[in-house]
């Protein structure tokens, strides 16, 4: 959990009461799908051969010294920013790292990051990516890292909390299909009703941002931020079960897999060891080929990778859950937008940049936390202050 969402937590901690954070559980062992071999392993070594390992390591040390060198502020002004953006992950991997075991960790963990393939990413984006996170390493691991704690209730009882006081202010099932500058501020169209405003603060990815109306105000370079940042591809299956057995089996939860379909899974399980469940991911090419399928289908592929992966049991769950992410309207995929090769340089800094009275926020805009919900945080802290200080300046003392 990022610095900012760690900030927030606790500030609704001490304002509302209730609203905890809990540690991720990862103790036992952990599994490891290559080349058609289940292989496990416990601690933060993966079970590759040596010199897959030492491969893997000396290149994680490559990547993050690389990612150091670009601004988290200005991805596109890094010093070979414009030769790396037309470069793709898959490319510079195929070129520097030369063992299988190396190559296909790499390959799992672009897509548990980023629900994408390393061939859909640009080299420049990955690196910026890393950087804002601080390390490769730190996004992947569990202790310590990204994936390190969760939140009582879910992480949408973050948002809930937030919209608490506001009460009716929060108008929801309004989508908005048009936000309209006028020379006394903006007007924001939706489904039969309309605002108006000195500002907006648009939050929505831009992939979404691409289906609003924003007139004849926005330059070419946001025009092109909205049509080339799609989102990750992402199914989301959850299985609970009567008994956590595989942590009885001295498993915890967590695999990878390059065969997938589930290319990803953790421990799902509540505070304390209620509500005992498994929690995974088709992820990238997996996910598009699962996209609108059957969810029965669905349902019987993912309980015989769950199977395959911590035992028999996992066939039986007491009940069984999936969102399709690519197929939502409302997000059309996950995590988070991606920009397409040579995208980054194109856009230059018109991801943050304010357009007239509009102003932009979502984690597709965070520099640090980009990617994940405490970018998202990161990114409505920033248009406050960028607000705040133009009402000022408009306002008599």
């Amino acid at each position: 959990m990022g610095r900012h969402l760690a900030q927030l937590v606790q500030r609704l901690f001490r304002t509302y009461l209730g609203l905890k954070r809990f540690a991720q559980y990862h103790h036992g062992t952990k599994v490891l799908e290559l080349r058609g071999e289940r292989r496990t392993y416990r601690g933060n070594v993966p079970a590759l051969p040596l010199l897959s390992l030492l491969d893997l390591q000396r290149n994680i040390w490559r990547l993050d010294g690389l990612a150091r060198r670009v601004p988290r502020d200005r991805p596109h002004a890094a010093p070979k920013a414009a030769e790396w953006d037309t470069l793709t992950l898959e490319a510079w991997k195929q070129k520097h790292i030369p063992t299988w075991g190396a190559r296909a960790a790499l390959d799992i963990a672009t897509r548990a990051l980023f629900g994408a393939e390393p061939s859909e990413l640009s080299f420049l984006h990955f690196l910026f990516y890393v950087h804002s996170n601080g390390g490769l390493m730190k996004m992947a691991d569990v202790e310590n890292g990204g994936q390190a704690e969760r939140i009582r209730g879910g992480a949408q009882s973050i948002a809930l909390r937030l919209a608490e006081p506001l009460g009716a202010r929060v108008v929801l099932s309004a989508p908005v299909r048009a936000v309209l500058q006028e020379e006394q501020g903006v007007v924001v169209h939706g489904d039969g009703r309309s605002w108006r405003a000195q500002y907006a603060v648009v939050a929505v990815p831009p992939a979404l941002a691409e289906r609003m109306d924003f007139g004849a105000e926005l330059p070419a370079a946001r025009h092109r931020a909205h049509a080339e940042l799609p989102m990750g591809s992402v199914i989301k299956v959850v299985a609970t079960y009567a008994r956590p057995f595989w942590r009885e089996a001295g498993f915890s939860g967590e695999a990878v897999s390059e065969v997938g379909p589930l290319r990803l899974c953790f421990d799902d399980t509540g505070p304390d060891g209620h509500h005992p469940a498994l929690v995974g991911f088709f992820l990238g090419d997996t996910a598009r080929a699962w996209t609108g399928r059957p969810a029965e289908d669905r349902r019987r592929a993912a309980l015989e990778c769950l199977a395959r992966l911590f035992g028999p049991p996992a066939l039986e769950p007491t009940a069984y859950t999936d969102l399709d992410w690519i197929a939502e309207p409302w997000s059309t995929g996950c995590y988070v937008g991606l920009p397409r090769p040579g995208t980054l340089t194109a856009i230059g800094e018109a991801l943050r940049a304010p357009c007239g009275q509009v102003h932009w926020a979502g984690t597709e805009t965070a520099v640090e936390g980009c990617g994940y919900i405490d970018g998202a945080v990161e990114s409505g802290e920033r248009a406050a202050t960028e607000l705040s200080s133009r009402l000022y300046t408009r306002q008599p003392h």
